[in-house]
């Protein structure tokens, strides 16, 4: 089965049209399950979101009924739909959902260093989007409850694209794309800032400094704020006519996601990704663009981009971060320890203090883990949700363990370029250099 959810909702089987769900609510009740495969989705909230706060007493009775309906129309195709605890699940193991693989090809595209790579793959996840959200089975209310991660991947997933089409020198049409997408969204800094970057570059200055003044002055009246560090240094390079915002071909060593910058993946291992940073390890006063783990809401998104968390859990710690910001704030300071300690065990075997600060992080990880089911049958081991905004760090803590137990961990390298640093898995044995033209915009010496 092929399910379509960008747009209007669609069932496909064999390149034919599946009718499931006589009446819209069906649609969207088997929606809202999709939205979220192999996990069970309880009952009340199910209930909550198709009568928006407002159910019928009925309610319950009449989602028993929706089920079995549903139940009754994919059983022939070999989607189940499972009651489980005080809620159903759906298996769609050997199906295809669209926002499933949306995700999938945003998640590449961001791990990919080469601009045309990211273009391509980026194409194919936007030409997924035929309209909005459950177009035809939704209403406005109701898409706005449940779009927000799909719609924040979309947004990120047209950033991506427009920083690597500026990439290959094709600044016409992303000011063609994003001039709309900056009216819609006329506070989002990211977006701005590549917008600006493609004026510039098309010769078209005073519009971009234009822009930051309008954008400068409703982030004062609406919320009472500056610009962001990203887009103060754009507007500056712009009005001194910096000609790195000129510059195209440049590696791509950032990756961005919910719009925080991560490190790119050169190591083949979440833990070696977690001690990386942009630039700058060996330096006193790291270049700008070094500290990658510059606030809680980046260690989250880290975790959820490696896998070491999923995405529900990653919007769950975003949530209580907000709620709880002192707490986090202590996390992220441990984590950057635990971080220090792995890399100091990485880059020399024989330092047994670094080894028993990680060896104890690990173990009281471990205390925190739960062996589960996956949609594919087989099993994995998670932190456990209980352990609320540590979870990321007790993540990073069992990577580094195993990796640690891991033989391969005698090949990790290390560039000696006291201005770069990168961890790197070497099996082949024969690489000494990091092999980067570049380290967060600076050359590096090693390569």
């Amino acid at each position: 089965m092929d399910f379509r959810l960008l747009g209007p909702f669609e069932a496909r089987h064999e390149g034919r049209t599946v009718e499931v769900g006589s009446r819209r609510q069906e649609r969207c009740l088997l929606g809202l399950l999709l939205l979220d495969p192999g996990r069970v989705v309880p009952t009340d909230r199910l209930v909550d979101l198709l009568w928006n706060g407002r159910p019928p007493a009925s309610a319950r009775a009449t989602v028993q009924t929706y089920i079995g309906r549903l139940r009754a129309a994919l059983h022939p195709y070999g989607v189940r739909i499972d009651t489980g605890g005080e809620g159903y699940r759906v298996d769609v193991t050997g199906h295809r959902v669209d926002v499933d693989e949306f995700g999938e090809l945003v998640r590449a595209a961001g791990a990919v260093a080469d601009p045309a790579e990211r273009v391509r793959l980026l194409d194919r996840g936007l030409a997924l989007w035929r309209g909005p959200l459950l177009a035809d089975a939704a209403d406005g209310d109701l898409r706005d409850r449940l779009r927000g991660t799909v719609e924040e991947l979309r947004l990120v997933a047209v950033e991506l694209r427009a920083e690597a089409r500026l990439a290959l020198g094709q600044h016409a049409p992303v000011i063609a794309e994003l001039m709309p997408a900056a009216t819609r969204h006329p506070t989002r800094e990211q977006l701005l800032a590549v917008l600006m970057t493609a004026l510039y570059r098309g010769g078209r200055r005073a519009d971009a400094l234009r822009l930051y003044r309008a954008t400068r002055d409703l982030l004062a009246a609406d919320f009472g704020v500056e610009p962001g560090p990203r887009l103060r240094e754009v507007h500056r390079r712009v009005v001194a006519g910096d000609d790195r915002l000129d510059r195209i071909g440049r590696p791509m060593y950032e990756v961005r996601v919910r719009d925080e910058s991560l490190p790119w993946s050169v190591g083949g291992h979440p833990a070696l990704d977690f001690c990386n940073t942009l630039a700058g390890w060996g330096l006193v006063s790291p270049l700008p663009g070094a500290e990658w783990l510059r606030g809680y809401r980046t260690l989250a998104v880290w975790a959820g981009h490696v896998g070491l968390a999923d995405e529900a859990a990653v919007s769950r710690l975003l949530h209580l971060a907000r709620r709880d910001p002192d707490t986090a704030e202590r996390v992220l300071a441990e984590a950057r320890t635990l971080r220090a300690a792995l890399r100091a065990c990485l880059v020399d075997p024989a330092d047994r203090r670094a080894f028993d600060a990680v060896a104890r992080a690990a173990e009281v990880a471990a205390r925190a883990l739960v062996f589960r089911r996956e949609g594919d049958g087989r099993g994995r081991w998670w932190i456990d949700l209980a352990a609320g905004l540590r979870l990321p760090l007790h993540a990073a803590a069992f990577s580094g363990a195993q990796l640690l137990a891991d033989p391969t961990r005698l090949t990790v390298r290390a560039c000696p370029d006291e201005r770069c640093g990168w961890l790197f898995l070497d099996e082949s044995g024969l690489r000494r250099w990091c092999s980067l033209g570049t380290c967060g915009g600076t050359p590096c010496r090693g390569a």
